[in-house]
């Protein structure tokens, strides 16, 4: 039964995107195929093969291994401010990111992650049917984040159509940023981080080919990156150390705003309407959640975790997922974890319009107006993953 329902929502999602879309008849079918079947093969792999377990196993030490050595520097500063036996979530989860923002800065400045980056992405470019600034710009953003993506192609940003500016920005609003990675492992588990990671990429180029299909020519498929400004090696690890600081500042006062706002408007909805804000969009959604593969009985409290990531952002719903206390079964978890790993969320399209016009202002003008368009694309592509992985756990 729940490979019929979950056909059924990969219908339904491919059909979303065909109804969005700018250019119907022109939608690729075999690359789109070709991308869903590695997706499905990938998200087997990773999830329940031996080979999958080690290669998650492996990520998973290593992030901890990094967030180990991230506590002795927080543990440092912030150590006297720790109660024994409680865990603090802006120390615990939120200041390793200082730390990883580091070790990112180090890699590029020893032109270690440009490389990988780059050939990342033309590889990817032969799968996708897309152009290499596209592969490379959905490659560089799951490193380097969705703000600072844009930098690394800002000579190539003034010059480019609606059409390719939407799917770079659709590639950076499906992905997470390398610097973040480890702390989402400290709320879920690893394996549905890692999973999420490889099938949000597929499935980004996916929607994007539907929603908003183009064919790249030869003269026009040109990769110009650009070359950072020369800095010292300990400039390098200062800028990034102080950019990760202002990441975890920031996520910070975003989760103290969203979380006192959802409690105040669950408070007004149980007080007028006799049912919390959340439960409302878990009624909502559910349809959505039970074509991904959420059992109907827990349909409602899933999809509830996953309209708030929508409204607010992705460590609020997971900070209630990590709780326990809505007695999801393991696929449910699964299925929802995976779903919450992007930065699909509304205020993602100010972070990336405001990125984009800080570098160029009539272009970021021209992203502010597909926003939600955005919004909608990327969140597709989390349902996609979700609906994927439901179908293999």
């Amino acid at each position: 039964m729940k490979y019929i329902i979950g056909l059924i929502g990969l219908i339904v999602v491919i059909g979303l995107a065909w109804v969005a879309s700018n250019d119907k008849k022109n939608v690729k079918i075999r690359p789109i195929i070709t991308m869903v079947v590695l997706q499905f093969i990938l998200g087997f792999i990773l999830l329940n093969t031996g080979v999958g377990n080690f290669l998650v196993g492996g990520i998973s030490n290593g992030f901890q291994a990094l967030l180990k050595c991230a506590a002795e520097g927080v543990d440092f500063v912030f150590g006297g401010l720790m109660n024994p036996g409680k865990s603090t979530f802006f120390i615990n989860v939120l200041l390793p990111i200082v730390f990883i923002s580091a070790l990112i800065g180090i890699l590029q400045h020893w032109k270690i992650l440009p490389f990988v980056i780059k050939y990342i992405g033309l590889a990817l470019s032969k799968v996708n049917g897309m152009g290499k600034l596209e592969s490379y710009n959905a490659v560089a953003s799951a490193i380097l984040g969705q703000s600072e993506v844009f930098i690394s192609v800002k000579k190539q940003l003034g010059l480019l159509p609606e059409h390719r500016l939407y799917t770079l920005c659709a590639s950076a609003m499906s992905t997470v940023s390398m610097s973040i990675v480890g702390s989402y492992m400290v709320l879920i588990k690893p394996k549905y981080v890692v999973t999420a990671l490889v099938l949000n990429l597929f499935g980004g180029f996916i929607i994007s080919s539907i929603i908003n299909p183009y064919t790249v020519t030869e003269d026009q498929d040109i990769l110009v990156v650009q070359n950072e400004k020369k800095q010292t090696f300990f400039e390098v690890l200062g800028e990034y150390i102080m950019d990760g600081f202002k990441v975890a500042i920031t996520v910070g006062a975003m989760l103290i705003g969203f979380v006192a706002i959802i409690a105040m408007i669950n408070a007004i909805f149980k007080g007028v309407f006799g049912i919390s804000f959340q439960d409302m969009l878990g009624y909502v959604f559910s349809p959505f959640a039970f074509l991904m593969g959420v059992p109907l009985n827990e349909s409602i409290k899933a999809a509830s975790v996953m309209a708030t990531k929508l409204v607010s952002n992705e460590f609020v719903a997971m900070t209630t997922l990590s709780t326990g206390n809505l007695g999801l079964s393991v696929r449910s978890t699964a299925i929802v974890s995976v779903f919450l790993v992007s930065f699909a969320n509304f205020s993602s399209i100010g972070i990336i319009s405001g990125a984009v016009k800080g570098l160029n202002e009539e272009q970021g003008n021209v992203v502010a107006r597909f926003g939600l368009k955005l919004l909608y694309g990327a969140t597709l592509v989390s349902v996609l993953t979700a609906t994927v992985v439901g179908l293999i756990v």
